[in-house]
C-alpha cells in the first residue's frame, strides 16, 4: 500500500467499510480522498494555556494548506502544557504529553502530522513523541505576543517581570504600580517575547530542520503566521510523498547545530535537558561535555532578553533564526536535510542579518563564547550547568559559605527572615528540587537575594540548586545540580557554612571539604519519603532519568536499533 492510512481504509472489507463510515459520521466522503494521504493536526489548544489560545486559528490555516495540496486533515487534541498555571510545574508532565502525541500518531490512520505547540514544554513534547512515532512531521509554533509598554518602556514576558518583583518587594515600587505592571503584561496570545524557554524551542525546531526556515519568531497576531502555517500543511504533504521522518532529519549533525544556534542565540538552559531527551529518542547520546565543548567555540550573537536588551520582534525584524545561523554558518554542518526537502545550507542561500544591533556580526559577538557553561566538580560529578550570558562577571570566579535551604518551602520561609546569617559573599543552596525531589524539577533554581541585602544594593549572588530555571530568569545560578539530592547526590550533604568555589572558566564547582567527610556525610544521609504513593507523580518518580540525561522515562528512550525502528504493526479490530 502507498500510504499507513489505507491500512484502515483500504484494508479488509469489514473493517474498511467500518472506518470510511466513521468519516461520514464527520460528513467527509473518503471517494473523495481515495489515494491521497490522511494528515493528522497535533492541537495543544487550550483555554488552561494562554500561551498556545491563538492554536486554533493556527489550524484552519494549516487545514487549508493540507487541502490544496491534496491532503485529507484530521485534527486532534492533546494534552497542554501551559507554564502560568500547571503547578509544580509543567516539566512533569513533558513526558505524558510525549507519550499522548507518540500514541495517538502510532494508534490512528494517519500518514503525516502537523505539530502545533508554542508554551515551553508543548514544542519538545511533541517532537519527542513524534521522533518516537517516527511518521513524516513539521512543527509549528504560535509565536510570540505582543509587548506591552509601561513608562514608556517595552515589558518583556518574565524577564521584566523578576527585576519589577524584586523592586515591588523591597518597596521600590507601590501597589499601584505594580497593578499598573500587570496590565501591561497582558497583551494577549502567544509565548514569551525573550528568549526564554518557549522561544529557544521553536528556534532550535528550526535549527533542527523539523519547523520552516524564518518561522518561529513571527509574532502571534502577524498575518505571516497564517501564511506559514497554510504554508507547513502544504509541506506536510510533500514529506509524506517524500517519505522524509523525523529520524532522517533528526541526526547527531543536526543536533549539533542545534546546540552552536542555542549557544548564538543566548538560549535558555532548559534547551539542554530537551534536546538531551530528543536526541535519546532516535538513539544519539548527547552528554553535557557535547554541550560545553560546543559552546566554547560559538559566538553569543542575538542582543535579545534576558541576556541582551530587545525583544523577539527585533530578532526577527533583522532576520531571526536564518540570520543568526548565516553568521555562524562556518561552524555547522550545513548538509543536515531538513523539512524544506533541501539542506540546511541551500536554505541558508541569500539570507542575510537586517540589524547588525541585533543579530551582532560573527566577528564581532556579544561575547566570544556561547551562552552555557557545563561545570563538574565533587559537588556535581555528573555535571551542572549556568547560563553565563545572564550571569554577573565578578561573580564567575566566586569562594563563599554556604546557606543552605532544605527544599523550596524552607527557602521561601526564610530567605527574606531578617535574621538569616547570610552576606553578598554566601552562596544560596537549595536542595530537593530536581527530577524526582518535587517530582519534575520545577523552575526554581533563580532563588531570591535576600531582602535585607537587596535593602543594600545586592542585586547578584551565586545559587545552586538541583532545580531549573525559568528562561526569561537572570543572575549567577548554577542549575541541574547532577545527581540531584533525592537520588543521593552530593547536594543532599551540604551544610549551611561550607566553603564553595566555583570558577567558572575553568568549569569547576567544588566543595571544599575532604573526600572522607563527604563520603562520611553521604553514609550518614536519608532519602525522603515521597508523599506521591500512586498515578502519574509516582510513575514519574519511579521512571525518570536525570537531568544529565533529559529526564525522560527510562522506559521511553531505545536501548538498541532494533528497538529504535519498530514500527507496530497494524492489526486487530476495533
Amino acid at each position: 500500500m502507498r500510504y499507513r492510512s489505507q491500512a484502515w481504509f483500504e484494508g479488509r472489507d469489514e473493517l474498511g467499510l467500518q472506518h470510511r463510515s466513521a468519516l461520514r459520521t464527520m460528513g467527509i466522503d473518503f471517494e473523495n480522498f481515495r489515494g491521497r494521504p490522511v494528515i493528522g493536526i497535533a492541537n495543544s489548544w487550550s483555554e488552561l494555556n494562554n500561551c498556545n489560545m491563538n492554536l486554533r486559528d493556527v489550524a484552519a490555516a494549516v487545514r487549508r494548506g493540507i487541502l490544496a495540496a491534496g491532503g485529507l486533515p484530521l485534527e486532534f487534541p492533546t494534552i497542554s502544557l501551559g507554564e502560568e498555571f500547571m503547578k509544580p510545574t509543567a516539566m512533569l508532565y513533558r513526558n505524558l504529553m510525549a507519550m499522548d502525541v507518540e500514541e495517538m500518531l502510532r494508534a490512528n490512520p494517519l500518514d503525516g502530522v502537523v505539530l502545533l505547540c508554542n508554551c515551553d514544554k508543548t514544542g519538545p513534547a511533541q517532537l519527542m513523541g513524534a521522533a518516537s512515532a517516527n511518521l513524516p512531521s513539521i512543527q509549528v509554533n504560535g509565536g510570540p505576543r505582543n509587548a506591552g509598554h509601561w513608562r514608556g518602556m517595552e515589558v518583556g514576558s518574565g524577564t521584566d517581570l523578576w527585576k519589577y518583583w524584586d523592586e515591588y518587594r523591597t518597596g521600590k515600587l507601590s501597589k499601584q504600580d505594580w497593578q499598573d505592571l500587570e496590565r501591561c503584561m497582558s497583551c494577549g496570545a502567544g509565548a514569551c517575547n525573550v528568549m526564554g524557554t518557549a522561544s529557544t524551542m521553536s528556534a532550535i525546531a528550526e535549527g533542527l530542520g523539523m519547523m520552516l526556515p524564518g518561522s518561529s519568531t513571527i509574532a502571534a497576531n502577524d498575518a505571516g503566521r497564517m501564511a506559514v502555517a497554510e504554508e507547513s500543511g502544504h509541506r506536510i504533504v510533500a514529506l509524506v510523498e517524500q517519505d522524509l521522518r523525523p529520524t532522517a532529519i533528526l541526526t547527531a549533525a543536526a543536533f549539533d547545530n542545534a546546540i552552536r544556534l542555542c549557544m548564538a542565540l543566548g538560549g535558555s538552559t532548559n534547551a539542554i535537558l530537551h534536546l538531551i531527551a530528543l536526541a535519546g529518542r532516535v538513539g544519539i547520546e548527547l552528554p553535557l561535555d557535547r554541550f560545553d565543548k560546543l559552546g566554547r567555540t560559538t559566538p553569543f550573537l542575538a542582543d535579545v532578553k534576558p541576556s541582551g536588551r530587545h525583544l523577539i520582534h527585533a530578532l526577527h525584524a533583522a532576520g531571526g533564526v536564518p540570520a543568526v545561523m548565516k553568521e555562524i554558518e562556518s561552524l555547522l554542518h550545513r548538509d543536515c536535510i531538513t523539512v524544506t526537502g533541501k539542506t540546511l545550507g541551500e536554505n541558508l542561500q541569500g539570507v542575510v542579518c537586517r540589524d547588525a544591533s541585533v543579530i551582532r556580526p560573527f566577528a564581532e559577538p556579544l561575547r566570544a563564547e556561547g551562552a552555557i557553561a557545563v561545570l563538574k566538580g565533587n559537588l556535581v560529578p555528573r555535571g551542572a550547568i549556568v547560563k553565563t550570558a545572564a550571569a554577573s562577571p565578578h561573580l564567575l570566579r566566586h569562594l563563599g559559605t554556604a546557606v543552605v535551604f532544605e527544599d523550596y518551602e524552607d527557602m521561601l520561609a526564610r530567605v527574606d527572615d531578617p535574621e538569616l546569617e547570610v552576606t553578598a559573599d554566601s552562596v544560596l543552596v537549595m536542595r530537593n528540587c530536581g527530577p524526582m525531589g518535587v517530582p519534575g524539577m520545577p523552575e526554581w533554581g533563580a532563588i531570591p537575594i535576600p531582602r535585607k541585602l537587596q535593602a543594600i544594593g545586592v542585586s547578584d549572588m551565586v545559587r545552586i540548586s538541583d532545580a531549573r530555571m525559568s528562561g526569561t530568569s537572570y543572575g549567577t545560578v548554577v542549575l541541574h545540580a547532577c545527581p540531584e539530592s533525592a537520588a543521593g547526590g552530593p547536594l543532599a550533604v551540604v551544610r549551611t557554612g561550607d566553603a564553595i568555589r566555583l570558577d567558572v572558566p575553568q568549569r569547576q564547582l567544588e566543595l571544599l571539604l575532604p573526600e572522607d567527610e563527604i563520603a562520611r556525610r553521604m553514609e550518614e544521609w536519608r532519602p525522603h519519603r515521597s508523599p506521591h504513593l500512586r498515578g502519574y507523580p509516582r510513575l514519574y518518580i519511579d521512571h525518570v532519568l536525570q537531568c544529565d540525561l533529559g529526564c525522560d522515562f527510562d522506559f521511553l528512550r531505545p536501548r538498541n536499533e532494533e528497538e529504535r525502528m519498530f514500527v507496530p504493526p497494524v492489526v486487530g479490530r476495533s
